[in-house]
């Protein structure tokens, strides 16, 4: 088995291009793919979430966001790449670690994502529910055949295939990217101070650690688009062979940095703006920031586009999370023993996510929250902890070896991890 994938592998390799090539469209198009994926509606709360613990913790946050979302992304890529021509995540997981781990980390790793996918689906029935009856006046259709028509049309980006959905992706995120530019370059001339009260407040050094304890994982998941490395690993080691590492870390990179600025550029001109008391206040009503700067100024602009940008945030995120998703249903059928054809195998997988998300929107249950807290700690786990245990047993990984980098992400994982499970018990 092994010298045959090692074959494969070689031949593969032989294949690939002598030398890497400039930087092409295809490559722009995954790095609005990944960010696309990334910030998506919690972005729309992470000003609340991270600006709630002061000035310094913040600082300390924005400082980590970036190496923290590269190191641990460009981990879980390298782990994707370490494994065979064309194997997804949890092909290579099953190839490293045994059948036993690789149907276990499969099953984990979908009910990681799925649960967000249902989420996803009632915010958009939510968003477009309310934006008919609030902005434009006109009654909503019933629940049920709203919620239907809209995922609906979302699969159908899907059943165009992988490269149109990446291809929606990248298109969808200019305009999310000009709203964020938009909004926090309009909330400049109303800068009051806002967070810069906290300043002379230096929080004891145990105080700091325990609320930035609490807050990595905010961070780290607002950032998260573990759901479609598996897809984009794939790609880079089929277009660039033994040049994907490089290529993919480029991507990554620049990827990285332009969410990292441009979030952190939109969050420190909210928290500019509002008080911590106001931060307190949006938190306890439940709103998005969108929401609470809509009625903080009342202005119509805001109101009526904070739908708008919210339907685009969430519509993108779906789009991604579906792709993860869907390859952990696939995974598990075929681990099943059950080896249906490629065409059905996507029917049935289309077929089960129309079914399940729709019934969800329709019902709008409260528990989703909850769902999506518990398969916080699978997710870090899986982005943070596997590539960094694999790099340490898996000889494929072995050159990874040795790196500061290394370390710092198994310490975030940890942190992330630990703190999730303290809020479950809370």
């Amino acid at each position: 088995m092994n010298d045959q994938a090692n074959s494969v592998e070689e031949r593969f390799d032989a294949a690939a291009p002598a030398e890497l090539s400039s930087w092409n469209r295809q490559d722009t198009t995954w790095m609005l793919g990944l960010f696309g994926t990334a910030i998506g509606a919690g972005t729309l709360y992470l000003p609340i979430n991270a600006g709630l613990g002061g000035f310094w913790p913040l600082v300390v946050l924005a400082l980590l966001a970036f190496p923290m979302t590269f190191y641990a992304h460009r981990g879980l890529t390298r782990f994707v790449l370490s494994g065979r021509e064309g194997a997804d995540i949890t092909e290579v997981v099953e190839q490293h670690f045994g059948i036993k781990a690789g149907a276990l980390i499969t099953l984990l790793y979908f009910f990681a994502i799925f649960p967000i996918l249902l989420i996803y689906s009632v915010g958009l029935t939510n968003t477009v529910a309310s934006f008919l009856e609030h902005q434009l006046h006109i009654t909503p259709p019933p629940r049920a055949l709203l919620s239907f028509v809209l995922i609906l049309g979302l699969l159908a980006v899907v059943r165009c295939g992988q490269d149109a959905i990446v291809k929606a992706m990248s298109l969808m995120v200019y305009p999310f990217i000009v709203a964020l530019l938009f909004l926090g370059v309009y909330l400049i001339p109303h800068w009051n101070g806002g967070i810069l009260t906290t300043v002379s407040q230096v929080p004891p050094a145990s105080a700091l650690l325990h609320t930035l304890w609490l807050a990595i994982p905010v961070m780290v998941f607002s950032f998260n688009h573990s759901p479609i490395i598996s897809a984009f690993a794939v790609d880079q080691k089929r277009q660039y062979g033994v040049h994907a590492d490089e290529r993919s870390s480029q991507i990554l990179f620049r990827a990285h940095a332009l969410m990292v600025l441009m979030v952190l550029f939109f969050v420190f001109s909210c928290v500019l703006t509002l008080s911590p008391e106001q931060l307190a206040e949006a938190k306890e009503q439940n709103l998005s920031i969108l929401s609470y700067l809509a009625n903080h100024f009342n202005n119509p602009t805001i109101e009526f586009a904070a739908p708008l940008i919210a339907f685009v945030a969430i519509s993108k995120s779906f789009l991604g999370h579906y792709i993860g998703a869907s390859e952990g249903l696939k995974g598990l059928i075929v681990k099943s023993g059950k080896r249906p054809g490629a065409k059905a195998l996507d029917r049935i997988v289309a077929a089960f996510m129309l079914v399940i998300c729709w019934i969800i929107a329709t019902l709008n249950p409260s528990i989703l929250g909850m769902i999506e807290t518990v398969g916080g700690p699978v997710i870090a786990a899986i982005l943070f902890l596997m590539p960094m245990y694999a790099i340490r047993k898996v000889p494929a990984m072995a050159r990874y070896r040795g790196q500061a980098s290394n370390v710092f992400v198994t310490a975030v994982g940890l942190v992330a991890i630990s703190a999730l499970v303290y809020k479950l018990t809370m």
